[in-house]
């Protein structure tokens, strides 16, 4: 498989959670409105989505260790495809949330795997760099879902959104059936001794401790995942094709700060573009808890800096964790992103809970978790980039 096509059908495959996030969001309003449900529960087909998500993480990477990258991915990939169609033929809130815990299921394999090819395929030099390309790829998907979800609600149903994900599923099963393996060396390890791989991971301090350090980032972004559709369509009063709009605007600040990673990181030291990175967030949640919020624009332009900097900071962190490990690098990128999913399930649920003012709640989040991760960084970078 080409240079070009390898690296989109990873960026296809890092961009499941988003794909199978986005396009949904603007329906949440109107399912509240169809099944009578209070916006918390409605929410658990997103927090559902999430927790399974990230159990079936701890799955698919060392299975894939040991048995490849392809075989796991057609598997998760096949399921993700039934699951999309099931979501669609839903016609109560408990069977959505069932079709969404099995779509996950299978959405865990496709970006789970897409970081342990990653380092299967390039060496740690381009490894970055290639990342952040990536993302300015995967960027895409969440600041074209909601736009796309939006219109296929306007113009057909909500049902239909979910078909279109059980296509863009088939897609990607198509491309990981034609690419060769990517990786050479095979686990000897056995299934029943998973357990002790994630233990021996979380013996490495340096690769735990920053893992989960960085992984605070994610508090904001994803209560304003949780909690974008309500403000935007409940409080201010916009359309669903307006809401995907200002949602994908934020999208547009995330691509815009992994694009300029890519550029930046030709001049600047990494560490220095991560401290910058924490500052930024730490000055963009400040202003929107602070701020008056009047209009939709009171939370799109601070969470746009929010994201802003977060797309700038993930190429370099995530790149930097897994340069904390040697051997079960697809274990060690699946407990990556479990505990980046698990935290941004965590900050759902609390911005689900009945706030006066969610904006303030998601404000609050980014200047918290963006000033303790600048703190933690500054005292202790020196450990992470000596090795």
């Amino acid at each position: 498989m080409k240079h070009h096509r390898i690296i989109a059908l990873i960026a296809l495959l890092a961009a499941f959670p988003p794909l199978s996030t986005d396009m949904y969001l603007p329906a949440i309003p109107l399912l509240r409105e169809q099944w009578e449900q209070p916006l918390m529960v409605v929410n658990l087909t997103l927090i559902c989505f999430f927790v399974s998500y990230c159990i079936f993480l701890l799955v698919y990477g060392p299975v894939s260790d040991r048995y490849g990258r392809r075989r796991p991915l057609m598997v998760g990939i096949g399921i993700y495809i039934g699951a999309s169609l099931l979501c669609a033929a839903s016609t109560g809130i408990r069977m959505m949330i069932v079709a969404r815990v099995l779509q996950a299921a299978g959405a865990a394999s496709a970006s789970a795997l897409s970081l342990a090819m990653c380092k299967d395929l390039f060496n740690a030099g381009s490894r970055a760099r290639i990342m952040a390309h990536i993302a300015v790829i995967m960027a895409l998907a969440p600041m074209l879902a909601p736009i796309i979800g939006g219109w296929i609600i306007y113009w057909f149903s909500w049902q239909w959104v979910f078909v279109v994900q059980a296509l863009m599923g088939l897609v990607a099963f198509i491309g990981v059936h034609g690419m060769p393996e990517p990786l050479k060396v095979f686990s000897r390890v056995s299934p029943a001794r998973v357990i002790r791989i994630y233990a021996r991971l979380m013996g490495n301090g340096r690769y735990t401790v920053l893992m989960v350090a960085m992984s605070l980032m994610v508090f904001p972004f994803f209560a304003f995942i949780a909690g974008s559709s309500e403000i935007y369509i409940s409080r201010f009063g916009l359309s669903e094709r307006e809401f995907g709009y200002f949602f994908g605007a934020n999208a547009l600040a995330t691509m815009s700060g992994s694009l300029f990673f890519g550029r930046l990181s030709l001049h600047l030291r990494m560490e220095k573009i991560v401290t910058v990175s924490f500052a930024g967030i730490t000055a963009a949640g400040l202003w929107m808890a602070i701020a008056p919020h009047h209009s939709p624009w009171s939370l799109t332009l601070p969470m746009g800096m929010i994201s802003f900097f977060f797309g700038l900071c993930r190429p370099p962190t995530n790149n930097l964790i897994l340069e904390q490990v040697d051997h079960d690098v697809g274990a060690a990128s699946s407990m990556l992103v479990f505990t980046f999913m698990m935290i941004g399930s965590l900050s759902m649920g609390i911005v689900s809970l009945q706030w006066t003012d969610k904006i303030v709640v998601i404000g609050a989040m980014g200047a918290i978790v963006g000033g303790l991760t600048l703190i933690f960084w500054m005292r202790c970078k020196h450990f992470f980039l000596i090795r």
